[in-house]
This record gives C-alpha cells, structure tokens and sequence, in this order.
C-alpha cells in the first residue's frame, strides 16, 4: 500500500469567539480560504496539484452551511479544478478530514489533498442546526440524551475525579500554552491572520489566561449543576441509565472545559511521487487511523475505546508511542485517559490544550494533529498519536510517525 506523508501543517491563531473576538467580522469562508492560501504559498502549489480538499465543519447552517469546503476552494488561490468535501464527525473532523485524505492517498485515490476544518463559533452558534439526538424524543428517550458538560461530569462521577483534579489539570494547561507560546514553539505552524489592506488581524491564540491558578478557578460555580439537578433535570436521566450513581458529581466550570474559539487548520498529505514533483520533503507519514463509536449517554469516553482499537489494529502498545495529544474538551476526558492508560501525564498535551487556547470545533482535530507532529520534531522522538471524543458517543485517533 502507498504511505501517506504529512508535508505541512498549519493552522490561524484561536480568536475569542466572541462579539469582541479578533476575528469576528472574518467569516468561515474567508478565514478558510487564507488557511488554503497559506498553505498554498509555502509549498508551491500549482495548478490541479491535490486531488481535493476535504474540510470538516460541525455547525453547517448559515455561513458554514451548504459544502463550504468547496466555497473556501473558490474563495482562495487554489485552482478552480480542485473540488471540495465538507464533512462533519462533530468535534473529530478535521481529524477525519486528515484521516480520510491519508487513507485515499494510502488507496491510490490521487497523490495529494489539503485536509482540515474550520469553525466560528462566534458567528455561528454551537447548536444552531439542531440535533435528531437532541431534540426528537423518539431517539433522545432512547439513547437517554443529556448535554455533554453532564457527560463530562458522569466521567468524573464514574471514575472518582474530583474538582480539585480537574482544576489542576486546567491550571497546568494554561501554564503549558503559555510557555509553549513565549518559546515560540508554534511559530512553525501559526499563520497571521490579515484583513483585506495585509494588516494583522490576529498573530497569537487570544483566548488564553496564564494567570489561571487554583484561587482563581475554585470561585467558579459549577456550569452544569443546574440543568442537572434542576430544570430540565438531566441527572435524572443519567440515574435511570447508570442506577449505581448516587448522584452526579458536578466538577466542571468554564475554567475546566475547553473555550468557545474561532479558528482554521490545514494539513498537506500526499504520496512520495508529490513530494518529489513539488521539492517538498514529507515530515512524517500517517501510520495508522482509528473511529469508534461508544456509549451516546457518557459520550465522551471514545479516546479510551479508539486508543485500544488502534494500537491492537497495528500490533502496538501504548509503550510504544512517545507523545500525546488528547483533546481537552472537558478535563475529566484527559484525566481520563491518563487513568485508563496509566501514561506520564508529561507527556500529555506538551503545550497545553483546549482549556486553555480554545476548541474551534471543525478544525482541532487537524490542531492537534499538527501540534503533536511539531512538538515530536522539537523533542526528537518518533511516534506519536493524537484522539477526541466526540459528541453522541464516538472517538477518533491518528497515530502519525516521523520519516
């Protein structure tokens, strides 16, 4: 079978999400089509040069709605000839935009695509294209629905995490991103953003606050304590699904879960005969991808299930990998898989995380992606993989090799 090298990756800073946000007045399409042509400009793309384009999206109503990847090919640089596939595995998008480019490539189904994803989550609401799981009884009654902030906190109910734990994952996160930030570790991979005169826009992930420290976090209220013990009463529901819990252990706040961002990220795959037409060397190959589907209650437990199914898939053992990339949606999902595998939580999130630079849902899976290919480059190690869970009970993970 063909490798599927990674050529480049990269990615725009993570805007506030918000009104007052950096990039706010930037739409989807736009900030799209200057990630297509930042990648573009740094490997001398010319002409039909990748097969496709393939973004993944999570919210695609309104501006993000239709297939955007194709709209964000016809806003860029990129020749009109190359088409565009919009998909959307909630959270783990991009990262099956970049999984489904390696495996087309590995299958001979062209030499190259630009894969990744987007979303602004400040122009378009997270939830504001409905959800059959959500808001149909027949099938929400059925799979016994409850929000995901409930779901992180089963997880922690479920497996002992306490808010202490988990506030001191998010205060290591923050300390993490900032020292990868005043180390310039992202400076390979982050593209300014400009507006339409080239003057920038945004140069550095906004939604940070390295002064986060246990004081700080521990006057939060908790998020979801509400709306599970009260109207709707969603702890109810996950009582009647797991009777052995007591009650719901609510841990988690804004300062423990992953931030409402806006941002973009791309990865260039192709096969040896691309990089050699195009002077490019590959910097890693795509050794192995994973999905699962998982318990749609709990939800969030997929790195868990994904992690065990890729490494059996391809004779692995979690010995064998070097770094980490779990995405922080929630802390309980880190402490998580720290727990199941009993790994070196140094090796986790070597830069920090979601919690403390943002989840801009369609795009942190090719982040992360990226993030873990820079940090195993900086360390000199080999192998590493990258997993999130993933809404309504599923996970996914990319296990990606330096050449």
């Amino acid at each position: 079978m063909t490798e599927a090298y990674i050529y480049d990756a990269l990615r725009t800073p993570r805007g506030k999400g918000r009104k007052d946000g950096s990039l706010h007045e930037v739409t989807s399409v736009r900030l799209s089509a200057l990630t297509l042509n930042a990648m573009k400009e740094r490997n001398n793309l010319e002409g039909h040069a990748v097969e496709d384009v393939i973004w993944g999206n999570v919210t695609q109503v309104m501006e993000q709605g239709g297939c955007l990847a194709r709209s964000a090919v016809l806003a860029s640089d990129l020749d009109q000839s190359i088409p565009g596939l919009a998909i959307n595995r909630f959270c783990a998008s991009g990262m099956e935009a970049v999984n489904l480019a390696a495996n087309q490539v590995k299958g001979g189904a062209g030499d190259a695509y630009i894969a990744g994803g987007v979303e602004m989550m400040g122009r378009v609401p997270m939830g504001s294209d409905g959800a059959a799981i959500a808001v149909d009884p027949s099938l929400a009654m059925e799979t016994y629905f409850v929000p995901q902030g409930i779901s992180a906190d089963i997880i922690a109910t479920e497996y002992g995490f306490s808010r202490d734990d988990a506030d001191a994952l998010a205060v290591e996160s923050q300390k993490r991103a900032a020292e990868a930030w005043a180390d310039n570790r992202f400076e390979k991979s982050v593209i300014t953003v400009k507006d339409q005169n080239g003057l920038p826009i945004l140069d550095r992930d906004e939604y940070m606050r390295p002064g986060t420290d246990m004081q700080s976090l521990g006057a939060l209220n908790p998020s979801f304590q509400m709306m599970g013990e009260q109207m709707p009463g969603f702890d109810k529901v996950a009582m009647l699904k797991y009777p052995h819990l007591e009650r719901i252990n609510h841990i988690h706040h804004a300062g423990n879960s992953s931030g409402i961002v806006d941002g973009a990220a791309a990865v260039l795959i192709g096969n040896k005969e691309f990089g050699e037409k195009y002077g490019l060397k590959p910097r890693a190959r795509i050794k192995a991808t994973a999905k699962i589907g998982t318990d749609p209650t709990i939800m969030l437990t997929g790195p868990v299930p994904v992690t065990e199914k890729i490494l059996a898939d391809n004779g692995l053992k979690i010995s064998d990998l070097d770094l980490f990339e779990v995405n922080e949606a929630f802390a309980s999902v880190v402490l998580r898989f720290q727990q199941a595998f009993d790994v070196d939580p140094a090796l986790v999130n070597v830069n920090g995380g979601s919690i403390a630079m943002g989840h801009p849902l369609g795009a942190t899976g090719a982040i992360i992606i990226g993030t873990l290919l820079d940090e195993l480059e900086r360390q000199d190690k080999e192998i590493g993989l990258a997993t999130l869970c993933i809404a309504s009970g599923m996970g996914a993970a990319t296990i990606i090799e330096r050449v």
